[in-house]
């Protein structure tokens, strides 16, 4: 039986904790993807089977780039399948020297994170407002603050250190609002959501398990787990008739993950070098491309008088196809320029570069390349 203390690492600091091992950390985190892989597959068969049952499909439209009808609930057993991969390592963890304090705070986040979970599920199958969904999101993104999990310092970002809690507080709900939906939002073509999340919660389940969190590397691991499973259905799903979307529960799910990943780094000392600043330039690097996509967009929207919440075909991956990509050279280009950024940060970083100067370079590198991808597709329109 798991020892009651192992329950809420999600939320406490370890308290007695050995050096970081981690070649016997990894194990638990192993088994957590291996779990959360497994029951995904079995899952998404039966959702499958279920959606061609009772006719559940993602129906085309002048916005949308799939032309046929396409299974949409694939994301209903992330939150399930990280449950179960999550309990799997805890089971390992058992008997460990690691120990943890519960907390209230573990449960209420869950709830946030149902809450979330709930909204993306009732939207895939009966639709909701975009503006009734972000009220929604906006509760829901309450619980982290509430449960201390607060932006107090901006790390010397425009001179700027320690903030008040006043401040912080909108702040904080600002940018989980934010990241949520720009991971919602960049779901647009096969893999491209489930791609990026992979690559950025293997980040922090390495700097997590690397800082001796290892629970809460398990729970990046059973997510990335998840996320493989699902993306060789959703990329690959074509050949076998097995093609499936994560729709609005998986894609919401997985913003509030990331986002709670984001903030939670910015708390515990997961830095690579040691240095203050690098631990606001982690999340900074991994969630530039989503996030910058959706300011650009809901700023370009407000300028040229559409609603924010109003439907179009201007994201980054849309741009890319409109200039002649194919959606696997799409998908191809956005995970390139987000390996590129992280390579030109940390090189960067390496040498002392000011943090404000490195994230101008990530605008100016992104700016350019949206720019010459709009030119690109109004001469071919020509």
């Amino acid at each position: 039986m798991i020892a009651f203390e192992h329950i809420s690492p999600l939320y406490e600091h370890p308290i007695a904790a050995k050096e970081p091992d981690m070649v016997d950390d990894m194990l638990p985190c192993l088994m957590s993807f291996l779990t959360a892989a497994f029951f995904t597959a079995i899952g998404l068969f039966l959702v499958l089977k279920a959606c061609y049952y009772f006719k559940l499909y993602d129906l085309p439209d002048e916005r949308k780039i799939h032309h046929t009808p396409v299974p949409r609930l694939g994301g209903i057993v992330f939150m399930p399948a990280t449950i179960l991969g999550l309990c799997a390592a805890l089971y390992l963890l058992e008997g460990s020297d690691k120990h943890f304090v519960i907390s209230i705070s573990t449960p209420i986040m869950a709830v946030g994170a149902f809450i979330i979970y709930l909204i993306g599920l009732a939207d895939d199958r009966f639709g909701m407002k975009a503006s009734h969904k972000f009220i929604i999101q906006g509760i829901s993104a309450l619980f982290m603050p509430l449960c201390g999990l607060l932006i107090t310092n901006l790390y010397g970002i425009l001179g700027i250190y320690e903030i008040p809690v006043w401040v912080g507080y909108p702040l904080t709900v600002l940018l989980i609002m934010t990241i949520i939906n720009a991971i919602n939002l960049i779901d647009g073509i096969d893999g491209l959501a489930s791609g990026l999340c992979i690559l950025i919660l293997s980040a922090y389940a390495y700097l997590f398990l690397n800082s001796n969190y290892p629970i809460i590397a398990a729970a990046n691991a059973a997510i990335v787990g998840a996320l493989c499973t699902f993306f060789c259905f959703n990329f690959f799903g074509k050949i076998g008739g097995k093609k499936i979307f994560m729709g609005d529960a998986g894609s919401l799910f997985l913003g509030y993950v990331c986002a709670y990943m984001s903030i939670k780094s910015l708390m515990c000392p997961i830095t690579l070098t040691g240095q203050d600043k690098e631990e606001i330039l982690v999340p900074l690097t991994l969630l530039f491309i989503p996030v910058i996509d959706v300011v650009r967009v809901a700023l370009q929207r407000y300028f040229t008088n559409h609603g924010i919440f109003e439907p179009d075909k201007t994201h980054i991956h849309h741009l890319f196809m409109a200039a002649g990509l194919s959606m696997h050279q799409t998908l191809l280009a956005i995970i390139v320029l987000f390996l590129g950024l992280c390579t030109i940060n940390y090189a960067l970083w390496q040498r002392e570069c000011p943090l404000e100067i490195i994230l101008l370079i990530d605008t100016i590198i992104y700016v350019l390349l949206a720019t010459t991808i709009l030119r690109l597709d109004r001469k071919s329109a020509h």
